[in-house]
């Protein structure tokens, strides 16, 4: 048995979830924020067959997509403000980071 960990952006989270139903996978779902962009993401923790982590990757990648997205970065801090000018950067989000761990022990009450 493994446990699948999914890190995923909020704006794919209810695609996700509906997807790991309909393919009959259940998951637990936790709110969680990033700690680069500041952001709302949420975490679906899966616990599944060895064989068939394979299925939950391929789901997982189809209905998270990364996206481009303008932010505009966070005051330096212990800096001179007077200087800063808050420019907005294009960078890379969603997608999903997804771990794998074995499982030594599995009990449902």
């Amino acid at each position: 048995m493994k446990l699948v960990i999914a890190v995923i952006q909020d704006k794919d989270s209810n695609k996700l979830s509906n997807a790991l139903v309909r393919e009959g996978f259940r998951a637990t779902k936790l709110a969680s924020t990033g700690g680069f962009l500041r952001a709302g993401n949420t975490t679906f923790m899966i616990g599944i067959e060895d064989d068939r982590v394979h299925e939950v990757l391929q789901v997982i990648n189809s209905n998270c997509k990364v996206r481009d997205q303008l932010v505009t970065p966070v005051s330096p801090m212990g800096g001179s403000t007077d200087s800063y000018i808050p420019f907005p950067v294009e960078v890379q989000v969603g997608g999903a980071a997804v771990f794998v761990m074995p499982v030594e022990r599995f009990e449902h009450f």
